[in-house]
C-alpha cells in the first residue's frame, strides 16, 4: 500500500481561513511522479469525455434519437457532476487524494464501459450520467494535489502540465475514434466505447500503485463544510470566478462537443470532421504549457479578457466560413480557449483566503457552478439546432456569454493574485 509522504524539512507555512498555519511539502522530488500521475488521470478524463463526439452519427441511427436528446446525454454528465461535486471537493479533503482519484477513475471508466449496452435513450443517458459521479474526483482533485505539492511559479508549470493530458486525450478521441479504433473494433461503436474503458482501467491501476498522499499538519479546530464554504463564498474573486467558470464551461463544453456534428453538416465526412475537431486540442497544448507559467498574476485578468474577446471571432469564423479560414479559427479557438481553466484556477488558487487544505471545497464549489454551465451549454445547442436547423444560433449564444465574461474581469482584484 502506497505511504504518505511526509517532508518537513521542506515544507513552506501558509496561512488559512483562520490565520493558522499549516506546512505545505516544498521540495519533493516526488512531486514529478506526482505530476506525470495526474496527466495520466486527465488524459484517460479528456479520452472519455470526447470519445462520444465522433460516434453521435452511428449513436442517432441505431439508437433512434434526435439532436435536443442527443444533447440532454451530451450534457447528462455535467448534471451529475453538479449534485457531486459540491460534497466531492470535502469527501477529497478528508480521504486523501491518493484513495479520492482511484474511486473517481473507476467511475469513469464504468461508465465508458456501460455505453457498450443501450439500446435507447434512457440507457445510455445512464451510462454518460455515470462519468458525472467520477469526474469531480478527478477534476477536484488534480489541482487539490498540485496546490499541495507544488508551490510558487512551479503551480503554473504544473497545472498547464497535467492539463496537456485532457487535452491529449481529447485529441486522441477525435482523431483515432473513427479511423483507428472504430476499424479495430470491426466499427462497432459499442465496443470502441469498451476499449476507451480499458484504457482507463489500466491508468487506474497506475495510480493506485504509485500515488502518495501528503501529511499536512493542520489546526486542532477545523470548519465544517458550510462554514467553509461560506467563508470563500464572501471572498470577492471567488464570487467573479465562479461566475466566469460557469459561463466559460458553457461555452467550452456547448462547443467542442458538438464541434464533429457542425463540421459534418458543413459537408465533411465522420472522420475528416473527427480530424479537423481536434485543431483546437492541438494548438491549445503549447499554449498550456507557456501561458500559465509566463502571465504574471497582475496580467491574468486581461489574459481572460483577451481570450473572451477572440473566442467571440472564432465561434463566428468556424462556423459561417471553411477552408483555411476555418482552420485558423479552430487553431485560434484551440490557444484562447485551453487558457480560461488554467487561468482561473490559479487566481482560485492563490486568492488569499484559499488554501491548500481547502483546496478540495474551493475547487468542488467551482466545478459545481461551472458545470452547470458545461451541462447547460451543450443542451441550448441542440436545442436551438432543432429549433432553427442550423448551429449558427448556438455560435451566437454562446458569443453574447463571452462577452459577458469580457465584462466580468474588470471586476476582478488583480492584488489579490499576487
Amino acid at each position: 500500500m502506497a505511504k504518505k509522504e511526509e517532508i518537513p524539512q521542506n515544507t513552506r507555512s501558509e496561512p488559512n481561513l483562520h490565520g493558522d498555519e499549516v506546512s505545505i511539502p516544498n521540495h519533493s522530488h516526488y512531486r514529478w511522479i506526482m505530476l506525470a500521475l495526474l496527466w495520466l488521470l486527465y488524459f484517460s478524463f479528456g479520452l472519455i469525455t470526447r470519445s462520444i463526439a465522433p460516434l453521435v452519427t452511428p449513436i442517432l441511427k441505431d439508437l433512434q434519437m434526435n439532436y435536443s436528446q442527443m444533447g440532454t446525454i451530451l450534457g447528462s454528465w455535467q448534471l451529475a457532476y453538479i449534485l457531486v461535486s459540491i460534497f466531492a471537493g470535502t469527501i477529497i479533503d478528508k480521504w486523501g487524494i491518493r484513495k479520492s482519484l482511484f474511486a473517481g477513475t473507476i467511475m469513469i471508466g464504468l461508465s465508458a464501459l456501460l455505453r457498450y449496452f443501450p439500446e435507447g435513450f434512457t440507457g445510455m443517458l445512464f451510462a454518460v450520467a455515470l462519468f458525472g459521479v467520477g469526474g469531480p474526483m478527478i477534476s477536484i482533485g488534480c489541482p487539490k494535489t498540485i496546490a499541495v505539492w507544488f508551490r510558487g511559479s512551479d503551480r503554473g508549470t504544473a497545472i498547464g502540465t497535467y492539463m496537456t493530458g485532457s487535452y491529449i486525450g481529447m485529441l486522441t478521441a477525435l482523431t483515432l475514434t473513427n479511423s483507428f479504433v472504430m476499424p479495430l473494433t470491426g466499427y462497432s461503436w459499442r465496443l470502441t466505447f469498451v476499449f476507451y474503458a480499458l484504457v482507463a482501467f489500466t491508468i487506474t491501476l497506475l495510480w493506485w500503485f504509485f500515488a502518495r498522499d501528503v501529511s499536512l499538519s493542520v489546526p486542532a479546530e477545523n470548519p465544517g463544510i458550510t462554514e467553509t464554504f461560506i467563508k470563500l463564498m464572501r471572498i470577492r474573486n471567488v464570487q467573479i470566478v465562479l461566475i466566469m467558470g460557469l459561463l466559460s464551461f458553457a461555452i467550452l463544453h456547448g462547443f467542442s462537443i458538438w464541434l464533429p456534428k457542425i463540421l459534418e453538416a458543413k459537408g465533411l465526412s465522420p472522420t475528416s470532421a473527427g480530424f479537423t475537431a481536434s485543431i483546437p486540442a492541438v494548438s491549445g497544448i503549447p499554449a498550456l504549457l507557456t501561458i500559465p507559467r509566463v502571465i504574471p498574476p497582475c496580467f491574468r485578468h486581461r489574459f481572460v479578457a483577451l481570450s473572451a474577446l477572440l473566442t467571440i471571432l472564432t465561434l463566428l469564423l468556424t462556423v459561417t466560413t471553411s477552408g483555411p479560414i476555418q482552420i485558423a479559427g479552430l487553431i485560434l479557438h484551440g490557444i484562447t480557449g485551453s487558457g480560461f481553466l488554467p487561468i482561473l484556477t490559479l487566481i482560485l488558487m492563490e486568492t488569499p483566503g484559499v488554501e491548500p487544505r481547502f483546496m478540495g471545497s474551493a475547487g468542488g464549489l467551482f466545478f459545481c457552478i461551472a458545470e452547470i454551465g458545461g451541462f447547460t451549454g451543450p443542451l441550448i445547442m441542440g436545442f436551438l439546432a432543432d429549433f432553427t436547423g442550423t448551429f449558427l444560433a448556438g455560435v451566437i449564444f454562446f458569443a453574447v456569454l463571452s462577452l459577458i465574461i469580457l465584462g466580468l474581469t474588470f471586476m476582478l482584484k488583480t492584488e489579490a493574485t499576487t
